[in-house]
């Protein structure tokens, strides 16, 4: 129930379109993930993934965020001596400011929310292993606005995000932390 409620919120945060007068942006951003711990038994390495993520300008400065995003990370699981995938999927919310540097195409910009994602792990033949459901975390970021256009954008990024997830190992209750830093250069387009 949870999950449709988030995602009603969302859609309905990026779908009104009435006379917005610029007071909206959707942004796209691929990046580098890079893991500050194992997660579990896995020894893993930097991975990779995108988000798309919609705002609404509540003040000059302040934004309320919300997106959806994937990250991958590849890892070799200790016990086993086996790869392993795991995948972050999961929503995000949140709010930003952007504060123009004096009268130059750039601003820098602020980030901090939630996160509402899972992890799941899947071995070399693809099948999933272990899932933590949904669970909250958070997110803050920092990073640069350059305006190329007057409605688009290019946001060079810096992200740390920590989330923590519960399974079931061989009947033993595990818990599954994921803390990385993002780099990625989103671009944005406001209407």
């Amino acid at each position: 129930m949870k999950n449709y409620i988030l995602v009603s919120a969302i859609m309905l945060l990026i779908s009104f379109s009435g006379k917005s007068q610029e007071k909206w942006w959707v942004e796209f951003r691929p990046g580098l993930n890079f893991p500050m711990n194992d997660v579990g038994n896995t020894d893993t390495r930097t991975g990779f993934g995108f988000e798309l993520t919609g705002a609404y300008k509540i003040m000059p400065h302040l934004s309320i965020y919300a997106g959806w995003g994937l990250n991958q990370f590849k890892g070799n699981d200790k016990m086993t001596n086996e790869d392993i995938t795991f995948k972050e999927t999961g929503f995000n919310l949140g709010f930003e400011i952007i504060r123009r540097i004096r009268t130059s195409p750039f601003s820098y910009l602020a980030r901090a929310g939630l996160i509402y994602n899972q992890l799941e792990m899947e071995n070399n033949a693809n099948d999933l292993t272990l899932n933590t459901g949904y669970g909250f975390g958070w997110q803050v970021a920092a990073g640069i606005n350059y305006e190329v256009a007057p409605n688009l954008s290019l946001r060079p990024m810096f992200r740390y995000r920590s989330l923590r997830g519960n399974v079931e190992i061989a009947n033993t209750p595990t818990s599954l932390n994921l803390n990385y830093i993002s780099f990625g250069i989103g671009s944005a387009l406001d209407f």
